[in-house]
C-alpha cells in the first residue's frame, strides 16, 4: 500500500471504543550502571539510579490505544495490594475506564521487575500468582460483560495466562460480541487456539504459531498452510502472524493473504511489540478498515515501538510522520505545531536518545556553549526550547530580550551540538517538555534546589533529569552590565 494512500486512511481514522479483557501486569524497571563484581559472589553489582513503573500486559494494550486517542475500557482483576492500586491509578491517569477491574483480597497483583544496565536487561524478577478467578469475581465479571460490550467497536482478549481468561470468560466474551456484530481479537497464550473458538482473529508470533501447529515454520512459504490449520482449529475469520524482521503475515479463511514487510529502522527492544500490533488492529477494524489496511497501520506502529526501550506506544502524529504524511523540516528551526512531532517521530523510529533543555539564550556566551555541549553528550540528539520574546520580557524585565526570537533561534541552530530548536510562549517549559517527552532533561546545576520544571513528567515516562555544571562568571546579565560601563 502506498504511503499516500495509508496516510489518507490514517487521516480519516476515527476514535473507536475498544473493550479489553485481559491480565494486567505492573512492569517495573530498575536501571543503573555496572562497574564492579560483587565480592560475595561472581555476579555483577548494579548501582541503581532510577526506577520506572509502566503498564504491562493488557495495560500496555490500553496505553497503545489511548495514545491513538481511542476510547478504552478494561475488564480485569488485581490484588487488593499496593501494586493493584498503582495499576488502577496509572490507567485512570491516561483516561482508561477502570470500573470493570475487580479486586481480590487474596490475589497477588502480577509485577515484573527488570534490572537494566545501560540498554541491557540483566535479570527479570516476576512476582505473580497464576490461578483462576474466585467464584464471586467470575460471576461479577460475567454480569458486567454485556453492558461493557454494548457500544464497543472492538474487543481484545489479552491473554497472559494469569487465570482471568478461563473457558467461561472466553466463551462469554466471544458469544456476546458476535451477537452484537463486534470483532474479537485475541493475543493468545499456549498452543491450543481452539479455546478461542469463534473469535475474529488471533495474533500469534512465529514461535507461538509453530507451537500451535506442532512444527517449525522457517520459510514464508510454510505460513499459508499453517494459517489455514489454525483458522480451522478455532473457527476464525482470519489470522495475523508477526514475523519479527520479516514483518507481519495475514490470511483469511477465504484464502486472501498478504505480508507487510518490516518497517523497523532499528530494533532496540521488542518488549510489548505484540501489544502494539493488536491494539492497532483493533483500532482499525473497530473503525471499519479492512484487515489489510489495519495490518499496514499496525506494522508501521510496531516499527516505531521496537526502537524504544521497554513497553512503549505511538501517537497519531508519530504514526503520520512514520508513513511519510508530513515532510520533516530539514532545517533545525522547528515549528511546535507541525515539524516538531514529525522530527521526534523520525528520531524515535531510528532509536535516537532525545535530550531536551531550555532557556532564554539572549546573548550567547561561553557558558552557553559549554552547557549545550554537555547537554548534547547525554544522548543522541539535542532539542533546545527557547522562550519567546514576550516570555523573556515577563521573566527578565521590559528591556529584554536584547535579541529577538528569530535571531536567537538562528544563532542556536548554527551551533554544531544543537540538533533542533523550537520556541514556546509560556513562562515555563512544562508544556513543551510534555510535548517532547525527552529521554533526558538537562538543566543547570543552579536549579538543584529550585526544582526542575518537567522533572516529574520526564521521570514518570521513563526518562531522567541531569544537572549540568556551570561555567563560573558567565551570564547574559553580567555581559550587559559590563557593556553599559
Amino acid at each position: 500500500m502506498k504511503n499516500t494512500e495509508l496516510s489518507a486512511i490514517l487521516s480519516d481514522l476515527g476514535r473507536p471504543r475498544v473493550l479489553i479483557v485481559g491480565d494486567l501486569i505492573l512492569d517495573r524497571y530498575i536501571s543503573g550502571n555496572v562497574n564492579r563484581i560483587s565480592p560475595e559472589a561472581p555476579i555483577a553489582v548494579l548501582a541503581a539510579n532510577h526506577e520506572d513503573m509502566r503498564l504491562g500486559g493488557a495495560g500496555n494494550v490500553c496505553a497503545n490505544l489511548r495514545a491513538m486517542e481511542a476510547g478504552v475500557e478494561v475488564l480485569s482483576v488485581v490484588g487488593e495490594d499496593k501494586h493493584g492500586r498503582r495499576l488502577i491509578q496509572m490507567l485512570e491517569e491516561i483516561g482508561v475506564g477502570t470500573g470493570g477491574i475487580l479486586r481480590e483480597e487474596n490475589r497477588m497483583t502480577t509485577e515484573k521487575t527488570r534490572l537494566v544496565s545501560g540498554v541491557n536487561q540483566m535479570l527479570r524478577v516476576d512476582w505473580e500468582e497464576t490461578r483462576a478467578l474466585e467464584d464471586s469475581s467470575l460471576e461479577e465479571l460475567l454480569r458486567q460483560l454485556p453492558s461493557s460490550i454494548d457500544g464497543a467497536d472492538a474487543v481484545i482478549l489479552s491473554d497472559y495466562g494469569k487465570g482471568l481468561l478461563c473457558k467461561r470468560v472466553i466463551e462469554a466474551v466471544i458469544a456476546a460480541a458476535k451477537e452484537r456484530g463486534v470483532p474479537v481479537l485475541v493475543d493468545p497464550k499456549g498452543n491450543d487456539f481452539s479455546r478461542y473458538q469463534g473469535a475474529t482473529l488471533v495474533t500469534p508470533n512465529r514461535k507461538e504459531a509453530e507451537e500451535a501447529v506442532g512444527c517449525p515454520l522457517p520459510q514464508l512459504s510454510d505460513l499459508p498452510a499453517a494459517a489455514d490449520e489454525l483458522i480451522a482449529a478455532a473457527n476464525l475469520a482470519s489470522i495475523v502472524i508477526t514475523l519479527g524482521p520479516e514483518g507481519i503475515f495475514w490470511r483469511t479463511k477465504d484464502g486472501d493473504e498478504n505480508r507487510a514487510p518490516t518497517e523497523a529502522k532499528k530494533v532496540f527492544d521488542v518488549v510489548g511489540a505484540g501489544d502494539t500490533v493488536i491494539a492497532h488492529l483493533a483500532l482499525g477494524l473497530g473503525d471499519g478498515l479492512s484487515l489489510g489496511q489495519a495490518v499496514e497501520l499496525a506494522n508501521h506502529a510496531a516499527g516505531i515501538v521496537v526502537g524504544r526501550a521497554g513497553a512503549a506506544s505511538v501517537t497519531r502524529s508519530e504514526l503520520f510522520a512514520a508513513i511519510g504524511r508530513r515532510r520533516v523540516n530539514r532545517g533545525k528551526v522547528l515549528e511546535a505545531d507541525g515539524d516538531l512531532d514529525a522530527q521526534l517521530a523520525e528520531w524515535r523510529s531510528e532509536g535516537r536518545r532525545i535530550v531536551f533543555t531550555n532557556g532564554c539564550f539572549d546573548v550567547i556566551h561561553a557558558g552557553h556553549v559549554q552547557y549545550l555541549r554537555f547537554a548534547r553528550s547525554q544522548g543522541d540528539v539535542l532539542i533546545v526550547g527557547v522562550n519567546s520574546d514576550a516570555s523573556v520580557g515577563r521573566l527578565k524585565g521590559e528591556t529584554r530580550p536584547v535579541n529577538n526570537i528569530g535571531d536567537r533561534l538562528q544563532v542556536l541552530a548554527a551551533l554544531e551540538m544543537v540538533d533542533a530548536v523550537v520556541d514556546f510562549e509560556e513562562d515555563t517549559p512544562a508544556k513543551i517538555i510534555e510535548r517532547v517527552t525527552p529521554d533526558v532533561l538537562v538543566k543547570g546545576e543552579d536549579w538543584r534546589d529550585k526544582g526542575v520544571v518537567g522533572s516529574e513528567w520526564v521521570e514518570k515516562h521513563g526518562g531522567r533529569v541531569v544537572l549540568a555544571p556551570m561555567l563560573e562568571g558567565r551570564s547574559t546579565t553580567s555581559i550587559l552590565e559590563r557593556a553599559k560601563k
